[in-house]
């Protein structure tokens, strides 16, 4: 029970503790329930026709005729009838898997036990409404057992996931994919899939909880109050990005997060013994965690419940659950990697089903009483809703300031004229480097943005990302800091980063470091896009324009990586206006991620021509001489060169020629634009065109056509004086000047 509840006499309905029974009134004693923040337990008495009601069904699980015994003892029952729904719940995966024969059974199977208790007795939600902000946060980072997720949600009482979905399990156009997508299926938090990166995200939604806790809870109306479960298996805790994450959560003390590991000694090759032998508590003991070990859920389901309780009463740490399971239980593959996917023969599903006494039954049955046991968790989920919702009210009554802020997060962090913000170049404001306009337009954003909060892998001075006149975030002194220090952990911040975005909080996060170590992010930039996360990366020294550091520091093929990637804006502006324009579009666009790539060289605060609005199209005329007439040749640059360009056309246009310069920022917005617009930008019939980027020239071919030329890096940069550098490579005035002739001769 929190010190906050405890302070007043008559609290809001929703300051009851957060761990009250999933026992409602209508099935249990109203004078039985007991509130409780630190355990599952099990009502002392059960309703006797409730418990009329399961016999049956009890009685063709067991085989036995006896009642009196079993119907006195209360906890036995219980037991009972959670053994039965989770026979229910193996037996639905099994039927799913071999209807698509397709899917992963294995760990679904092994960890059936632990999905029922979580849906059933542990988490708080409300399956007639998925998006309930304080509901608790599941996250499946062992993905490939979605069956599990799926099922518990059909079970529990999704709309999204009925009997047919489960039978059109990995069928295209399926509300169950064959790894859980958010925005596929409600109810799912996040899209998971590649190992880890669940952990990752668990603990960025764990953040979220306790920053806007801080933030929001007064003693006296406590609105954001819920925990963050995940699965993780053997794959995960290879993956170097869950040891990344559990190490940042035991430093921030994510003390509600509560991780478990399905220790079911399998990966796809083998036995875990071939490549994986540490104590993997050990390591989550030393990352400063909590942990636990529950040795045989199969037998003993009680046990997982009881880990469960001492995990609700840590108040300083995470906990970690290592639950012993076996893969593919109940199937002749069981204890061994080939149950790890593929259906099953026919055999092999006859025999699962005798040992449940589940033979008479039609592929996927569901037992009516299970129905009814996993509504009790829905109907409890509804009643959480309305009492919050109560709260909420009084909130907005006693709080108004606070409350107004609130209602901006929720309805999606962005308050009116937001966008104004941002500040505007002039041509006689002094030189800086891009990343040194984005610091500026950061900050001003922070000052009315309530939802921004982020860091950098250890950068945070040279990517120019701290939030001047915040704390940083922190576990107990500062957990409303904004921002974020993530150490050197590029992986982890990415994929935390797309927690935070998913919280649904109106958090907007950013995550920074260099650009030729957004490799190290790959794969949670690309889950970012996949999700629809709207996370910001803004990656520094963005060329081989870095200089002294070399080839290591210096990207060449990351911009072409990361344009690569569907639904990703990837913005390179060229100066402080085009800054501006790209932090408008990233921030306006919540469902998007963006990556802008700036500068570590100083340019132009203002290259005449560029504009904020012109960044919204993704590309744009800069400047053009030409008149009533179409231009004799047309450079294209981005970033730092883009004054390159300028330069060189200012040089060809003093000698009589017709030059347009076009500024390509954004190349995904730029071809979501009309064809009419794209063709004003870079008319077909003008076929020389150059472009000029200090990076790979792949993907270029498409803007410039066949007779063009394009101006970029095909090697490795060097270390080196960044003039010195960008004169090895060509990129100057001179060179683009001498390569725009060449071309217009032919």
């Amino acid at each position: 029970m929190t010190i906050s509840y405890l302070l007043f006499n008559t609290p809001p309905p929703s300051l009851l503790p957060q761990q009250t029974h999933t026992w409602l009134s209508k099935r249990f004693p109203t004078s039985q329930l007991k509130n409780t923040t630190t355990s599952l337990t099990t009502p002392t008495h059960l309703c006797k026709d409730y418990k009329l009601s399961w016999l049956p069904e009890l009685k063709t699980a067991s085989g036995s005729e006896s009642s009196d015994e079993i119907i006195q003892q209360d906890e036995l029952f219980q037991d009972l009838i959670d053994r039965r729904g989770v026979d229910n719940v193996r037996m639905l995966i099994v039927d799913s898997v071999n209807h698509a024969k397709a899917g992963h059974p294995g760990m679904a199977l092994g960890m059936a036990d632990v999905g029922y208790v979580l849906y059933r007795h542990a988490m708080r939600y409300n399956p007639r409404n998925p998006k309930w902000f304080n509901r608790d946060r599941f996250v499946l980072s062992a993905g490939h057992g979605c069956l599990l997720q799926y099922v518990c949600m059909h079970l529990a009482g999704f709309e999204s996931v009925q009997i047919e979905d489960l039978k059109h399990l990995c069928k295209l156009g399926s509300r169950t994919p064959g790894h859980p997508e958010n925005v596929v299926t409600a109810g799912v938090e996040v899209t998971t899939g590649p190992l880890g990166q669940g952990v990752a995200n668990a603990v960025g939604l764990a953040l979220a909880e306790a920053h806007l806790a801080a933030r929001f809870n007064k003693p006296d109306a406590v609105i954001i109050d819920h925990r963050t479960f995940c699965i993780m298996g053997d794959g995960c805790a290879m993956e170097g990005i869950s040891n990344e994450a559990a190490s940042l959560a035991g430093h921030w003390k994510l003390n509600k997060l509560i991780l478990i590991y399905d220790d079911n000694h399998n990966t796809i090759d083998g036995d875990t013994s071939l490549s994986f032998s540490e104590d993997i508590s050990a390591r989550f003991s030393a990352l400063g965690w909590n942990t636990i070990t529950v040795g045989d859920i199969h037998d003993d389901m009680g046990s997982f419940k009881r880990a469960l309780s001492s995990a609700l009463n840590e108040t300083e740490r995470p906990t970690f659950i290592k639950v012993k399971t076996i893969i593919g239980k109940l199937s002749k593959k069981e204890g061994t990697s080939r149950a790890h996917h593929g259906s099953f023969s026919d055999d092999d599903v006859k025999q699962m089903r005798a040992k449940v006494k589940w033979e008479e039954r039609e592929p996927f049955h569901v037992v009516p009483t299970v129905y009814k046991e996993m509504e009790i968790q829905a109907e409890y989920g509804a009643n959480l809703e309305k009492d919050w919702n109560t709260t909420l009210r009084y909130f907005q009554r006693k709080y108004p300031k606070d409350a107004e802020e609130f209602k901006i997060l929720l309805n999606g962090g962005l308050p009116l004229g937001w966008d104004n913000s941002l500040p505007r170049w002039s041509k006689s404001d002094p030189l800086d480097a891009t990343r040194g306009y984005s610091e500026k337009c950061l900050n001003r954003l922070a000052e009315v943005i309530p939802g921004l909060i982020g860091g950098s892998a250890d950068l945070a001075s040279s990517n120019k990302v701290h939030l001047h006149d915040f704390d940083d975030f922190h576990q107990p002194d500062s957990p409303w800091g904004c921002n974020v220090q993530y150490g050197v952990r590029e992986h982890a911040m990415a994929g935390i980063s797309n927690g935070i975005a998913l919280h649904g909080s109106g958090l907007i996060p950013f995550a920074a470091t260099f650009l030729t170590f957004s490799d190290y992010m790959k794969n949670a930039i690309r889950q970012s896009a996949l999700s629809h996360a709207g996370v910001i990366y803004i990656l520094t020294h963005d060329s081989i324009g870095l200089g002294e550091d070399g080839p290591t520091h210096q990207p060449v093929e990351h911009l072409a990586g990361l344009r690569a990637v569907p639904r990703l804006h990837v913005f390179r502006p060229a100066d402080g206006n085009e800054t501006a324009g790209a932090y408008m579009v990233a921030v306006g666009n919540r469902n998007t991620p963006s990556v802008i790539a700036l500068s570590r060289q100083k340019v132009a605060a203002h290259i005449e021509g560029t504009s904020v609005e012109g960044v919204m199209k993704g590309g744009y005329i800069v400047s053009d001489n030409s008149g009533d007439s179409l231009p004799e040749i047309i450079l294209i640059g981005t970033g730092s060169e883009l004054c390159l360009c300028e330069g060189s056309a200012e040089q060809l246009r003093s000698e009589g020629r017709r030059v347009r310069v076009v500024s390509l920022v954004c190349w995904q917005l730029f071809d979501a634009q009309p064809c009419e617009y794209k063709e004003h930008v870079l008319p077909h019939s003008v076929r020389k065109r150059v472009s000029v980027e200090a990076g790979s020239p792949l993907g270029w071919r498409e803007y410039v056509g066949e007779d063009g030329v394009v101006r970029g890096v095909r090697d490795f940069g060097a270390s080196g004086a960044y003039l010195d550098t960008f004169r090895k490579f060509g990129f100057t005035e001179e060179n683009i000047t001498r390569i725009a002739k060449s071309l217009m001769e032919k």
